[in-house]
């Protein structure tokens, strides 16, 4: 096999290991609302108007993250690369996901307090595998994380991680304020979202020398 075919195939891998990095992702996701302990920073606005208006979790995700691509848009202008616009399909892959997880998961929770927390273990190991498998492809940022950067671009002082920050306090904000006017209570917010806002940083840490190993000689290493 000549090296160019080597090469289209592990493009072909990228894309592929990025998709299953989106599952694990949705997996954890799902594992976090059945905790009953409160769901990530990233999901909690799509979640939260799930519950309020009971259109799929997959619609709303891809609604919200849709609507993060053009905020991209407005912000960077002419910088908005025209292929930014897959992160719109990705992210309906992922909505996808969510709902089938949901699905595969049913009510299924760990009894006792103890048990949730497991569950919230479980969910923080799994979006952390998922967000190295996706991110370490580098194909495309995630809307949410790709509409921090292009924050971080347009207004160079804040440094990229302040604007992911930011952006998950004004969706944990917004998820709170709805839920308190709809439900009269914090509904899939919880000490779990805080948990999970400070436990996948770690352990990515962790789990990225190995992975990404792995990860470049499925995806990019070429023997010609």
């Amino acid at each position: 096999m000549d090296t160019i075919k080597k090469i289209k195939i592990k493009r072909i891998y990228r894309v592929l290991v990025y998709i299953l990095g989106l599952f694990f992702i949705a997996m954890g996701v799902a594992f976090a609302i059945n905790s009953d302990l409160g769901i990530s920073a990233a999901s909690s606005l799509p979640y939260i108007t799930h519950l309020v208006t009971g259109i799929p979790f997959s619609i709303t995700i891809t609604v919200f993250y849709a609507f993060w691509v053009c905020v991209q848009w407005i912000l960077i202008g002419k910088a908005f690369k025209w292929y930014n616009i897959f992160q719109v399909v990705f992210a309906t892959i992922f909505g996808y996901f969510c709902d089938l997880c949901k699905l595969i998961l049913g009510d299924f929770c760990f009894p006792t307090y103890i048990g949730k927390l497991g569950m919230l273990v479980i969910a923080i190991l799994l979006i952390a595998v998922g967000i190295v498998l996706y991110a370490k492809v580098k194909l495309l940022f995630l809307p949410v994380e790709g509409m921090a950067y292009a924050f971080s671009l347009r207004y160079k002082k804040i440094i990229f991680p302040y604007f992911k920050l930011i952006a998950d306090v004004f969706m944990v904000t917004v998820s709170i304020i709805i839920s308190l006017i709809a439900f009269g209570k914090l509904v899939g917010i919880r000490e779990g979202t805080v948990i999970l806002a400070v436990s996948v940083g770690p352990v990515i840490k962790l789990i990225s020398p190995p992975l990404e190993k792995l990860i470049n000689k499925i995806c990019f290493d070429v023997k010609v």
